[in-house]
């Protein structure tokens, strides 16, 4: 029964609309748009009870789970039928690099195991939750729940990547990975986007995390990204911002330097070890050995 609830809650993740994603007009039109799908607060509340739930059976608690790792990287890159969007072995060297210098002082490391290139105009332009996305990762996902799969196309929708959290991983194995926008790595043309850290945006929500401005100035150590060192944050930052506060009745700054915020990849440099520990509690809780 547990199971088939679980199942569910991850099928109401998938469906949700992304239009708070992914604006096309307004203020935020052209600035980073993550399509991941964010829980509402009851869901994530009850994600964080069924983690706690994991880690106990495994007889640990947050603070002593596993201690980073090496991942194993199945790249794939998706091009049209004529051959666009075919990145060079050398960006995708380079993205692997951006990932191992962002996560290195976690103590996770990625190890980039095979690249694979498939020639598939629908794939190519694959939407979240789409068809052509549930087709490509059938056809093309490799490993385990502790292998990233990683998915570069131009994608569609404005967006720049998207996720899926550790805790869908029983539910939906063949949907697990980050689809990037090809040009979203270093070397790309997707500026101010093209250093990288998209990747590295979207792999943290693949090892749990959640955005920043997740619950907005209600973010508490219960709620919001589940992080006690982030502080408080409205909304999301674009840009570059310097001393931002948008919740001035919480303590400190908005955290806008870092990889789960959406400002540009120049001006994200850095995790909080509260979210290190977030990181080896839901790999220890969904991934270590599944």
């Amino acid at each position: 029964m547990k199971g088939r609830l679980w199942a569910l809650v991850g099928a109401l993740l998938m469906v949700t609309s992304l239009a708070a994603a992914a604006p096309k007009d307004g203020p935020n039109a052209g600035h980073r748009q993550c399509g991941t799908v964010h829980p509402s607060e009851a869901q994530a509340a009850k994600l964080e009870e069924e983690a706690q739930s994991l880690l106990a059976r495994r007889g640990v608690g947050a603070e002593l789970a596993t201690s980073g790792g090496i991942v194993d990287v199945y790249f794939h890159v998706i091009t049209s039928s004529s051959g666009a969007g075919n990145i060079s072995d050398g960006m995708i060297a380079d993205q692997i690099a951006v990932l191992n210098e962002a996560y290195g002082p976690l103590g996770w490391n990625f190890d980039l195991v095979s690249v694979d290139r498939t020639a598939n105009s629908t794939w190519y332009t694959m939407g979240y939750g789409s068809t052509a996305e549930s087709q490509a990762k059938a056809a093309l996902r490799r490993g385990t729940a502790e292998d990233l799969n990683i998915y570069a196309a131009n994608i569609g929708d404005g967006l720049l990547g998207w996720a899926t959290f550790p805790s869908s991983y029983a539910g939906s194995p063949s949907k697990d990975g980050v689809v990037l926008l090809n040009q979203s790595l270093p070397g790309g043309t997707a500026e101010p986007y093209n250093l990288g850290n998209t990747a590295t945006h979207e792999v943290g929500h693949w090892m749990g995390l959640y955005h920043t401005f997740q619950g907005g100035c209600k973010n508490t150590s219960k709620s919001g990204d589940y992080v006690t060192d982030t502080p408080a944050e409205k909304s999301p930052a674009y840009g570059c911002p310097v001393n931002r506060d948008s919740c001035p009745r919480q303590a400190g700054l908005d955290p806008t330097e870092n990889f789960m915020d959406y400002t540009d990849d120049a001006c994200m440099w850095t995790f909080s070890s509260g979210q290190a520990t977030r990181i080896n509690a839901q790999w220890t809780a969904y991934r270590a050995g599944r």
